[in-house]
């Protein structure tokens, strides 16, 4: 198959702040589940959930916090529109990770299948974002660059990321439960890897 990129569709409107709403729902999700099986993520939400566990410090705030830094390379590398796309998405992510909590109680859930149905709901929603030209900031950011500049996969570049976050969780939580947190970040990369492709469509 050729690596040359499908035309460019441009969505309206509409069709991006729905994309946005419905992909930032499906990771808010996907941290439900994570939290609810005191499991952790890879990248930068992750990152904001061990350093959430570790400090009690609420993961939209840290998650917030971490991604300010990105907004510069988006903005130069991907444009102004990437940028206010994953600026809105970083602030809906917040946001209902905050308000999803007082709606939704899990009390049972095996922390495999947690990991699993996070990995899967999390991996549907970035993709929805980055057919959207958007992110959620951090890694994805720079993933995208890279794919979309040096044909490097944006799911095997995550998955690098991760390794460390992983490594960090290793050391403060009990392993098993690293391990099935593993999965979950495994299932979320095969869906990047496999579905966000150069050939078909290019963060705009």
């Amino acid at each position: 198959m050729s690596d040359t990129p499908a035309p460019e569709h441009r969505h309206s409107l509409l069709e991006d702040a729905q994309g946005l709403v419905v992909g930032t729902l499906l990771v808010a999700l996907s941290v439900q589940l994570l939290k609810s099986a005191g499991l952790v993520t890879g990248q930068i939400a992750g990152l904001s959930l061990v350093a959430s566990y570790a400090s009690g410090v609420s993961f939209a705030v840290i998650f917030f916090a971490l991604n300010l830094p990105f907004y510069w390379l988006a903005y130069r590398r991907l444009g102004l529109g990437f940028m206010l796309k994953t600026f809105a998405a970083v602030g809906l992510l917040s946001l209902f990770t905050v308000i999803l909590p007082r709606l939704l109680h899990i009390e049972t859930l095996h922390p495999l299948v947690g990991a699993v149905l996070a990995g899967a709901t999390a991996g549907a929603g970035l993709l929805a974002l980055f057919r959207h030209g958007a992110s959620l900031g951090g890694v994805g950011i720079v993933a995208l660059w890279l794919q979309d500049t040096r044909g490097i996969k944006a799911g095997w570049v995550q998955l690098g990321f991760d390794a460390g976050v992983f490594a960090l969780a290793f050391a403060l939580f009990d392993p098993m439960m690293v391990l099935y947190s593993m999965a979950g970040a495994a299932v979320l990369n095969l869906i990047i890897a496999t579905n966000h492709r150069r050939d078909r469509y290019i963060a705009r």
